[in-house]
């Protein structure tokens, strides 16, 4: 069993803080709220300055990193393993036995967890909490990174979840990955817009997949993508909106024979006939036979 670790009630405060701004940001938190850090008893304390990687609290009493963060150019060799087994994260550059170093390793001693904090954009992070160092290799100068539960493995005791649960955990953090990077990469591609009205209200836009992303087809790839207003996303989802693999829009029958007011009839009828916006650069440009896929589906739902 692991040895008790003085600073776990610091380690708590932090791993609730920070699941409750992913709840409130949708997955992806600004990093002005994450400056903000949280409280401990009447105490303020820091989730690292978000410069260097590597982050011990001045509060603690213990050895053991409290948080650790790649960035958005990171120098260090910090990954993910595609196949859904593993994060590994880098020490710091220099001595093996620096403070940093030395802190990232006691981590893994411990078994105590940490808040992992993921650059995905400038200014933006994925946030995994609880994250536990499950394997040390010096000679690599690497570390294993694994999602722990936020409750039974925030306890005394140290990381006691099994190792299929652990898997899962970790295969729900690569897809809270992959679907984030695939949201930034949407709103690049569309400038924020609206592919169909060209609204720009940046809390009301959506990146929204042509396939759904269960399905084989369903890729996390901005050509599987479109942005849409919230109205748009929610239409298309419902096939009461289509679009043909040529760009069009075309509006469920129904839709168009109802009388509803300004919202159905330049909301939704106003636009039977247009056609997309499509992104700048060919390579970002929707994916003619995913297009064609979800198009089908609306001819048979809208019938």
């Amino acid at each position: 069993m692991a040895a008790v670790d003085p600073d776990l009630a610091l380690r708590q405060a932090a791993v609730a803080r920070a699941r409750e701004l992913t709840q409130i940001y949708d997955d992806l938190v600004p990093l002005s709220r994450l400056r903000e850090g949280f409280s401990l008893d009447g105490d303020s304390v820091s989730f690292g300055s978000f410069q260097k990687g590597i982050h011990r609290s001045r509060l603690q009493r213990g050895a053991a990193a409290l948080t650790v963060t790649t960035s958005f150019n990171d120098p260090y060799a910090d990954a993910f393993d595609e196949q859904g087994r593993l994060f590994t994260y880098a020490y710091r550059s220099g001595a093996i036995d620096q403070a940093d170093n030395r802190a990232l390793r006691a981590a893994f001693e411990l078994q105590t967890p940490l808040v992992y904090f993921r650059a995905l954009a400038p200014s933006q992070y994925l946030v995994v909490a609880p994250m536990f160092v499950t394997a040390d290799d010096p000679a690599a100068r690497t570390v294993v990174l694994e999602p722990g539960l936020p409750v039974q493995d925030m306890q005394p005791g140290g990381l006691i979840s099994g190792p299929d649960v652990r898997a899962y955990a970790t295969r729900e953090a690569r897809h809270r990955l992959h679907q984030q990077r695939f949201k930034l990469d949407v709103m690049r591609a569309y400038r924020h817009r609206c592919a169909i009205c060209t609204l720009r209200e940046r809390e009301l836009i959506q990146a929204a997949h042509i396939v759904a992303d269960a399905e084989p087809e369903g890729i996390a790839a901005v050509v599987n993508g479109l942005a849409l207003c919230a109205i748009h996303h929610l239409a298309f989802d419902r096939n009461l909106l289509g679009i043909d693999p040529e760009g069009v829009v075309h509006i469920a029958s129904r839709l168009l024979r109802e009388i509803d007011g300004p919202m159905l009839r330049t909301g939704l009828q106003g636009f039977h006939g247009t056609r997309i916006a499509r992104p700048r650069r060919q390579e970002d440009r929707p994916d003619a036979a995913r297009l064609q896929t979800r198009f089908d589906r609306f001819v048979i739902a809208a019938a």
